[in-house]
């Protein structure tokens, strides 16, 4: 396509980034990771929470605004949600006059509840994040795999000295990231802990995340457990981090446990892979889709401690193979999720609905 074409369907795109989540949540970390891209392409503006600098914000009264501001002719206004929530909010606002085309980006991988497939059939377009997303769907979907900042997650100069320089104890760090609770196989994650370190006194643990007051009982019920088998010092919990932290902390562990029961995706996978880590992931999300077996990373079972225990350990033995099946995921990450591919394909929605704005 001619340049001048390009720009001129460019010119012609609006979108609304909404993030009406007031928890951070992976959705609202996709969100952050490539709105400032797409803002660098069209016409884009956050409206929400969290926003991420490189992009407008939208304030309440911007969007009352927008009411008695249609788009200019020929051009077509999006709102790209990625929550029950923001669907509704979107299709309120359309009913109510606003000129909105909205999209819904999903991630689930299971039954849609009946109010949720509702709001689905409403919406003018579909992204689903994988061929899984996209079967629960039941309609058809575009598939955009998640994108990950190859800049923001990287891999150290040195692993061993980024790790020293936290002065926990050991060689070397294993963790799992994300919010603690049991979908998420916390549990799962410190029973093979449990097992393993007093048999590896090089490593230490790390569980980095918000924990909740819903799972204030969960996690008091690990620690106990840790405390039992004397290691309050060599599983720690560091409770939620600035999203600024997270990258360096990828970069002082050496294996990376993705532990869930249920996922939708599984970003933190990525981030991990990207920053060099070996992964150890269940097949859950899109763990399968990610990673080869042995060679950019390691599956199991999700639900199995005996299984997950048996896959990390061969990495705890021997710590030198993490550097080798590290870079090799991070080779499969810039090979296949990188965020500009990700941005480069959403923008590929946004000109669907723009040829089919009479439509939207």
């Amino acid at each position: 396509m001619p340049r001048f074409v390009e720009d001129r369907v460019l010119d012609e795109i609006e979108v609304i980034i909404p993030n009406l989540s007031l928890r951070y949540s992976g959705g609202t970390a996709v969100n952050r990771t490539i709105a400032p891209l797409i803002a660098q392409k069209l016409d884009a503006a956050w409206f929400g929470p969290d926003a991420p600098d490189g992009i407008r914000r939208l304030s309440w009264l911007d969007l009352l605004r927008l009411r008695f501001q249609p788009p200019k002719a020929h051009a077509v206004r999006i709102w790209h949600a990625r929550r029950n929530m923001e669907m509704l909010v979107g299709l309120v606002l359309k009913w109510l006059g606003w000129r909105f085309a909205v999209i819904f980006n999903s991630a689930g991988q299971r039954r849609h509840t009946g109010y949720t497939r509702f709001l689905i059939d409403q919406m003018d377009e579909i992204i689903a994040t994988s061929e899984i997303s996209a079967s629960f769907l039941e309609r058809p979907a575009t598939i955009i795999h998640h994108g990950i900042d190859l800049e923001a997650y990287k891999p150290p100069l040195d692993r061993a000295k980024s790790f020293a320089e936290t002065a926990l104890p050991g060689k070397y760090g294993i963790g799992v990231f994300g919010r603690v609770r049991k979908q998420k196989g916390i549990d799962l994650f410190v029973a093979s802990m449990l097992r393993l370190l007093p048999n590896y006194p090089d490593f230490t643990a790390l569980i980095i995340g918000l924990i909740t007051p819903d799972n204030a009982d969960f996690v008091s019920k690990l620690k106990a457990d840790i405390a039992a088998a004397g290691l309050s010092d060599r599983i720690r919990f560091t409770g939620e981090l600035p999203i600024e932290q997270v990258p360096a902390w990828y970069q002082r562990i050496s294996i990376y446990v993705f532990a869930s029961r249920v996922e939708g995706f599984g970003l933190t996978m990525l981030e991990a892979m990207a920053a060099g880590n070996a992964v150890v992931a269940t097949r859950a999300g899109a763990a399968e889709l990610v990673i080869e077996d042995g060679v950019t990373g390691v599956l199991a079972p999700t639900g199995d401690i005996e299984a997950l225990t048996a896959s990390i350990e061969p990495l705890m033995r021997e710590p030198e193979r993490c550097e080798a099946i590290g870079a090799q995921a991070r080779a499969r990450v810039m090979d296949a999720f990188n965020r500009n591919r990700e941005v480069d394909e959403i923008i590929g929605v946004y000109r669907k609905i723009w040829a089919g704005r009479d439509r939207a």
